[in-house]
């Protein structure tokens, strides 16, 4: 290779990066009741967050899964800090998981929630285990130091949705109780693309 090519490369990897795109980053596909949702983990970012999620693809456990709450901006009556997001996993699975793990926060990963990221949801630091969420437009007090959680950590985004956001946005116009779909729209399955 030339010098020349050699920059030109360099340059072409720089530019990538800071794109926020990821070669050779693993994707998988939700398909829903809906639609496919085509996601890429940025596993040479998150590690514990893609590996932990990949379990729960690699073994089944989210076939029959569901996205059950849309939060929009009208039904957070009691929240300052409004976010949108769908949120989906294995909500009340009496199958038994995986245990939860350690918290990527976005400090560490650089992985910041933008339009159609995808995040690990949380109640504690260190309790993320298959619930997961997308954000729907850039949700920044959802990153470290962002005070939608009170202990400031943000939640641990690990990846992105490259097609099916339409499918998202559907999902979160879907009616509601509060926060929660009247009916959840079914995961049939996650799988590696």
């Amino acid at each position: 290779m030339k010098a020349k090519e050699v920059i030109s490369a360099v340059i072409l990897l720089m530019l990538l990066s800071s794109s926020g795109k990821v070669a050779n980053a693993q994707k998988v596909i939700i398909s829903t009741a809906k639609g496919d949702i085509e996601v890429e983990l940025y596993a040479d970012r998150a590690p514990v967050t893609v590996k932990n999620f990949l379990m729960y693809v690699d073994s089944g456990l989210f076939q029959m899964a569901t996205f059950y709450r849309a939060v929009t901006l009208h039904n957070q009556p009691n929240d300052s800090i409004r976010i949108e997001v769908i949120q989906g996993g294995r909500r009340n699975n009496q199958i038994k998981g995986f245990p939860p793990i350690l918290h990527e926060n976005t400090s560490q990963t650089g992985i910041l929630h933008k339009d159609g990221v995808i995040s690990m949801a949380r109640s504690s630091v260190g309790s993320a285990s298959s619930e997961f969420f997308i954000c729907i437009g850039d949700q920044p007090s959802l990153d470290y130091g962002g005070m939608r959680n009170r202990d400031g950590q943000g939640f641990a985004a690990f990846g992105k949705v490259i097609t099916g956001m339409d499918i998202v946005r559907s999902i979160q116009k879907e009616a509601s109780n509060g926060q929660y779909l009247i009916e959840a729209t079914a995961i049939k399955n996650i799988t590696r693309k």
